[in-house]
């Protein structure tokens, strides 16, 4: 499948994962996605969800959607549907069903309880996914939105590392400019009074076409925190934007507020931005 950004997931009360860890317990995913080989006969399958040791845990709604199917499967036993938007997630293998067909549910309400395992299975519009990457990309979500108020985050996985810039060794310093000039320079930048460089503004146009060109873009399924979809093959695109961006950002510190990093100097006059208050 292609992702796109309409596959970002939207949901007005939030996000979950599906359920909690065990406290101090990595949870196991029994069976991936895709071709298998079963342990007792050698024979190949193809399996169309995910299955976790979860043992009568609670599982949540992972957004706000309404249950669209409750039934029982010869092959998972009971199964409950839960339409979030244009995804469609099933839960197999339950002992318990809590929300009913045609109840609607927020994120985090309990829906069901599981039984000797779990079973997860993905839809978009219809077309099968893997259910690894709708969770990342779940992930991605609660990490955006708890980075937004400041909380910690949890769940399966853990935030990829972000590029490396050539600004490394002033990040700090740059981090408090930004938060002390930022706001100013965004507004001057919407209202004219201050113009991003022609040079650096082909150049941004150069690296995205570049980007498209090498399908950069859409790499992974994207999310609030990632729209684009990158992945460690974009990498090199996200380092160069992110030094672009930075250096022009230093260059409106210099021109309009006189300021600079206090390891470099502009027409001879070096000073740290903390000696502008």
């Amino acid at each position: 499948m292609k992702y796109t950004e309409e596959m970002i997931l939207h949901s007005d009360s939030g996000y979950c994962m599906p359920f909690e860890e065990p406290q101090g317990k990595d949870v196991e995913l029994s069976l991936g996605y895709g071709e298998q080989t079963h342990p007792e006969t050698g024979e190949k399958f193809f399996h169309h969800g995910i299955d976790f040791n979860v043992r009568c845990h609670i599982l949540s709604a992972v957004a706000g959607g309404i249950v669209s199917g409750v039934g029982n499967d010869p092959v998972h036993g009971i199964c409950q549907t839960i339409r979030y938007g244009e995804y469609e997630v099933t839960y197999g293998h339950l002992s318990n069903v809590y929300a009913q067909f045609g109840q609607r549910v927020k994120a985090g309400q309990t829906v069901a309880l599981s039984g000797e395992r779990l079973h997860i299975e993905v839809r978009f519009k219809g077309e099968e996914l893997n259910p690894i990457e709708f969770l990342t990309m779940l992930y991605g979500n609660i990490r955006a939105l708890q980075e937004a108020v400041g909380n910690e985050a949890s769940g399966f996985y853990g935030p990829e590392p972000g590029p490396v810039t050539d600004y490394e060794k002033d990040r700090q310093e740059i981090e408090e400019l930004m938060l002390r000039f930022l706001p100013h320079y965004m507004e001057d930048l919407q209202h004219g009074a201050y113009r991003l460089p022609e040079h650096t503004e082909q150049s941004l146009r150069h690296i995205f076409t570049m980007g498209a060109v090498k399908e950069y873009f859409y790499e992974q399924m994207p999310s609030i925190a990632n729209p684009l979809g990158l992945g460690q093959k974009a990498m090199p695109l996200a380092c160069k934007v992110q030094n672009l961006l930075i250096a022009d950002f230093l260059n409106y510190l210099a021109l309009r507020h006189e300021v600079y990093l206090s390891t470099t100097g502009g027409g001879g006059v070096k000073k740290n931005f903390m000696t502008n208050q």
